[in-house]
């Protein structure tokens, strides 16, 4: 299974603008799976009253280009739902059909979580052969959160995650991998925000031993999946065998 995420920088507060930039981007390219950064349609806004879709305008445009390219597409949008809104990743199928997640760890540094609510649900996606977990930016420094129970292969993580702290990016993605003997998939933005914080490129993808395994072409970062290679590696080393269990509160 390929899966090919774009380094994108994005237009701040311009949907349209960054919905033709990613059509135009991956227009040449085939995947199973397209991945875009944490909210790919606005930018990492905090003025959810101006940017958050109400009437599923960025789902609908991800079901259009699931269906065009006859692949799911994977990202992070702001959405009001009900009185709320939220930071929500949203994983759309080709045939339209999709499976949301409410990002879980909101970054309180930059107020985060005065403007959105929190997610209460982990979420594994079953696409394939593979069961996908779906995480966004801030999620990655809580590793309870991702610990492997055995139910996923494969751990995505979108994000704008800016330059003066991607040391700590780089480092956590090649731990999650290892800890959870999982392929880890991190993308990140790239340019520069409307609040003026600079992204550099620094999307990786990992195996479950840390190596690094990305294939990079331009903005465009690819990797192909593979789950029998995978299904070896933790026969081999079976230390998830050993791990601790636990439950998580959704407080």
């Amino acid at each position: 299974m390929k899966i090919s995420g774009l380094n994108l920088d994005i237009q701040w507060k311009n949907k349209s603008r960054n919905f033709e930039e990613i059509s135009e981007a991956f227009s040449n390219e085939t995947a199973d799976l397209f991945l875009l950064p944490e909210m790919f349609a606005t930018g990492f806004c905090m003025e959810p009253e101006e940017i958050a879709d109400r009437n599923n305008e960025t789902l609908s445009w991800m079901q259009n280009f699931a269906a065009e390219k006859n692949a799911a597409v994977c990202g992070s949008v702001s959405v009001q739902d009900g009185s709320g809104f939220y930071n929500r990743m949203f994983f759309v199928k080709p045939d339209g059909t999709f499976s949301k997640y409410d990002k879980r760890h909101l970054f309180s540094f930059s107020g985060e979580d005065k403007v959105y609510k929190s997610g209460r649900e982990r979420v594994v996606v079953q696409y394939a052969d593979l069961r996908i977990l779906l995480q966004v930016c801030y999620d990655l420094r809580f590793p309870v959160f991702s610990r492997n129970n055995d139910d996923y292969d494969v751990v995505l993580y979108v994000a704008n995650w800016p330059e003066k702290r991607v040391s700590a990016w780089e480092h956590l993605l090649k731990a999650r991998a290892i800890e959870n003997l999982a392929y880890v998939f991190g993308l990140n933005r790239i340019g520069k925000d409307g609040n003026g914080l600079l992204y550099r490129e620094s999307s990786q993808v990992f195996f479950a031993d840390g190596s690094e395994i990305a294939s990079k072409n331009g903005n465009i970062v690819s990797v192909d999946i593979d789950l029998e290679k995978l299904q070896d590696f933790r026969t081999h080393f079976r230390f998830l065998d050993d791990r601790d269990s636990f439950k998580i509160a959704m407080d």
